[in-house]
């Protein structure tokens, strides 16, 4: 297993890394849409969280040696159910044409006051 942070990956507030790289996958912990340049994302619309998450994302798979369009599998936590259609729309944005199988979420909370948290697995890039 090889544990992936550092460089331009934010450290975890928590006993966890952000992700771990095992079998051709990569495993990312649950990403929030905090902004790496300090803007406060906690009022952001729900298309700016969901942008901003994948973003993060994709700069914790850069550094795993894999990419967004490498992802087999997304879990996406929601905080308001009737955000889901412009959840939809910014994900599909980002994500283009490529369709990995997800589930979406409804919770009643996430941390800092957060309207999504997102982590996926995904395969890395061969050789």
């Amino acid at each position: 297993m090889d544990y992936v942070s550092g460089g331009d990956i934010p450290n975890p507030k928590g006993h966890y890394s952000p992700a771990v790289v095992h079998g051709g996958l990569v495993y990312v912990a649950g990403q929030l849409p905090a902004d790496p340049g300090g803007r406060d994302m906690t009022k952001a619309t729900i298309e700016e969280q969901v942008r901003r998450t994948l973003a993060n994302i994709a700069t914790i798979l850069d550094a795993s040696g894999s990419s967004l369009d490498r992802i087999l599998r997304a879990t996406v936590y929601i905080t308001d159910v009737a955000s889901w259609p412009r959840l939809n729309v910014a994900y599909a944005e980002v994500m283009g044409e490529h369709r990995p199988a997800r589930t979406v979420v409804p919770v009643p909370a996430l941390h800092y006051g957060y309207l999504v948290e997102i982590d996926v697995i995904a395969a890395v890039k061969g050789p």
